[in-house]
């Protein structure tokens, strides 16, 4: 029980965190003919094998939840890939010189960055139906990464990513 109280709390802190994440879709696809999935058996996802686990637990149990149901015969693929990079801090200050004399104006800025560079990660997720339309759905999620996070935390971190990258599918058509 204390477990899953601090994975609960994990993952609240965690979806707290900048998780950014942008969609794309194929307009002419009719999403309520999608039940079932599964994944690229030749799948590389760019991570370690224990995140990859992870990510696809995270990733049934919200499908699973939303009634989609993993299949040998599925309606849609999913692959995913990622990667892993350095950020620049988000935090500068600006330094800058002015002047005006008559009729001339002018100045000079420099944004110089404050604190440490932070590993990022991109992952994409693609759902592929190979029968008819080919990638119809796409998220591109991006967020801070520790690579020496424990396991819950990266267990807490993929709940919250595919949390966010799952509300645009399917997608609101207008």
């Amino acid at each position: 029980m204390k477990r899953i109280i601090s994975i609960l709390v994990l993952s609240l802190v965690m979806s707290c965190s900048s998780i950014r994440v942008n969609y794309d879709y194929e307009k002419t696809t009719n999403f309520d003919a999608y039940k079932t999935y599964n994944y690229y058996s030749d799948m590389t996802s760019g991570m370690s094998d224990l995140d990859t686990k992870r990510l696809y637990k995270a990733l049934d149990n919200a499908l699973l939840s939303s009634g989609y149901l993993i299949s040998e015969k599925p309606d849609f693929l999913i692959n995913i890939k990622s990667v892993e990079f350095q950020q620049q801090s988000g935090n500068n200050v600006g330094v800058g010189i002015g002047g005006t004399g008559g009729q001339v104006g002018g100045g000079i800025t420099i944004g110089l960055p404050i604190g440490q560079t932070q590993m990022a990660r991109e992952i994409v997720f693609e759902f592929v139906d190979e029968t008819n339309n080919g990638l119809f759905w796409q998220a591109v999620s991006e967020s801070n990464y520790r690579p020496n996070a424990t396991p819950e935390k990266c267990e807490a971190q993929f709940i919250a990513i595919v949390k966010k990258v799952l509300k645009g599918f399917p997608p609101e058509i207008q």
